[in-house]
Parts: structure tokens; sequence; C-alpha cells
């Protein structure tokens, strides 16, 4: 696929500064540019890159002005982040409806009273489980397993290995990774008299709305009773534990190795950062936003906030608390010669 610059920039609806019939057939980044290829330039640390780039079209700022003479072919847009991220959607769209594939491969197996949608592929050693629904267009890999009453939307991906247990309802456009469970039994144990524990039954399912996106090596417990949500829009990283009954907000984003406990409820449009830990029934305001290895055990009411440390608290208090942290040493030694000298002062 060959796109020119000038199809490039009606597209984005920018302006062409250079060759307009300079075509590209790969995207890249500015740093790896070579002729053929598309690239873009947003963060003004790498401008130095555009200047020795091979690339044959870089998407720039509308106000970017070059220090130096350019060999590529400029297209002016608003935000060359977003404009690039449109670009890839639509070149990896375009590379799926190439590899397309529907059918079912063998050996897989699908029970009788299940219900597949049209243009649906269901890939080898899958397991698709009795009364299972699963809609148009939607493609499971080689090794998945769907549980029983399972209902699944439109236009989804579910990569191998994903696990889906009985009675999950997952919406459309949804794109599971590898290896992670959707479904798996809350953790719930009763403590005994003589000090051992005995299982609370999980009853409940899990909820994943539309448009939703989780990645590899995570897992999403089902409820106790009721459902664990998974809002609209909400992402979540690698390797994310998620507790039963609790809720994510729509388009709320989750980084890699952070956990949410039990009946948790987060907030619309909230940010949770990597290794962050967040203890079980609280409420997290939308907006909220919880800087890397955040330690949250209280709920938070206010609205669009940042906390960081733990325990956590706001942005600000972090940030003075951190600059006392790394004084501290030379604190104990300026108290420890205090001390000694009012210790070696002579009484009167």
């Amino acid at each position: 696929m060959q796109f020119t610059a000038k199809q490039i920039s009606d597209f984005l609806s920018g302006t062409v500064e250079g060759d307009e019939t300079a075509t590209v057939s790969e995207l890249s980044k500015i740093e790896d540019g070579k002729k053929g290829t598309l690239c873009f330039l947003s963060n003004p640390k790498y401008e130095h890159y555009i200047y020795s780039t091979n690339a044959s079209v870089v998407i720039v700022r509308l106000d970017f002005a070059p220090a130096h003479k350019l060999s590529c072919t400029l297209v002016r847009v608003k935000d060359p982040y977003s404009a690039f991220s449109v670009l890839l959607e639509k070149y990896n769209e375009a590379l799926t409806m190439v590899n397309e594939k529907s059918g079912i491969e063998q050996p897989s197996f699908v029970h009788p009273s299940a219900t597949i949608g049209k243009n649906v592929f269901i890939g080898a050693f899958a397991y698709i489980s009795e009364n299972v629904v699963i809609g148009d267009n939607t493609k499971v890999s080689p090794q998945v397993f769907i549980g029983a009453d399972t209902v699944i939307g439109s236009n989804g991906f579910f990569h191998p290995g994903v696990k889906i247990y009985n009675r999950s309802v997952i919406g459309n456009r949804v794109v599971i990774h590898s290896n992670t469970v959707i479904g798996s039994d809350g953790f719930g144990f009763a403590p005994q008299p003589d000090g051992s524990y005995s299982k609370i039954p999980q009853i409940g399912n899990v909820v994943v709305e539309d448009d939703v996106e989780i990645g590899a090596n995570t897992t999403v417990d089902r409820a106790t009773m009721g459902s664990t949500f998974i809002r609209k829009g909400v992402k979540l990283d690698n390797l994310i534990q998620v507790a039963h009954n609790v809720e994510i907000g729509e388009n709320t984003v989750v980084a890699a190795q952070a956990g949410i406990s039990g009946s948790t409820k987060v907030g619309e449009r909230s940010v949770v950062g990597g290794q962050v830990g967040i203890a079980g029934h609280l409420f997290l305001a939308k907006g909220t936003q919880l800087g890397a290895q955040a330690g949250v055990n209280f709920s938070i009411s206010e609205e669009n906030k940042q906390w960081h440390g733990s325990p956590a608290q706001p942005l600000r208090n972090w940030m003075r608390a951190s600059v006392l942290f790394r004084h501290l040493p030379d604190m104990e030694k300026r108290i420890a010669k205090l001390e000694t000298n009012l210790n070696t002062t002579p009484q009167s």
C-alpha cells in the first residue's frame, strides 16, 4: 500500500510543505526513518532527528519552524501525535483486512447449542461451551476457552490462550490479549474457629462493556454476587489484578502490575499508574490520577486530583515530602551534632 503526502494531508486535514507526490508505504519512528516511510515529530527533544532522518514524509505541528534545511516533505497538522495514532489505527485495520480469517479451524470444539455470528473465526484448539453467543466479525484465536452461557458482542478479538469463565458478558469491539482470565473466582474465604478458612462461593459474573482493551496476563475476578464491571472504553495493561465486585469507570486507564481490591469503585476517566495498590471497599472520584506505586487505603471524594506516594497523598504534599526525604541523612547528622553539643555544654 502506497500513499502520497497529499493523500495523507487530505486525510488528516493538514497542509503539505514540500513534494506532494512523495510516497510512503510504511510507518516508522523518526530516528529509524528511511526512504518510503512516514513518521511524526511531536516531542521537541526529538527535533534533531528530523534533520538527519531519511523518512520521506514527517508529520509536524502547524507552528514547527525548522532550524536547518530538511530533506523530507512535511505534513503540518494541529496535533502530530494524535494524527499519527489515527494513521496507525487505519494501517492496522488495513493489515487485518488483508489477513482476515473466518470459519472454524480444526481441531476445535463448538458446542451444538452455541450461536455463532457471521464472519466469525474460531482458531484451532479453541473450546466454545454450551449456550455461548458470539457476535458477527469476532475473532477467537487458537486455544481460547469460552465458558457456558457467555455472551460476546461483535467485532471482538481474543488473542491465543484467553480464558473466559461461565456467564461472562463481553461487549462489542473488545480486545483481550493472550493468557488473560476473565471471571476467575474472587478471593473470598471465611475464617473458621479452628484457624482454617472456608471458601465463599463466588456466584456472580464479569461484565466487560464496549470498546475495552485488556492486556496480557491480566485477571478480572467474578463477583461474589452481582457483577464485576469494566465499563465502556476502559484500557487495562498487562499483569493487572481486578478483584471481585470492582467497578472501573468509563474511559479509565490502568497501567501494569496495578491491583484493585474487592468492591472498590474507580471513577470514570481516572488514571492508575504502574504498581498502584488500591484497598477494598473504597470509592475513587472521577478523574483521579494515581502515580506509579501509590498506595491507596482511603476513599477519594475530590474529582480530578493527582495523588502520589504510599500512603497516597496529594501531589504537592508528596513533592514537598520527597524533597525533605532526600535531606534526611544530613538532618540526622545535624541533629546528632546538636545533641553532642548540648551534652558537652558545661552546666552553670
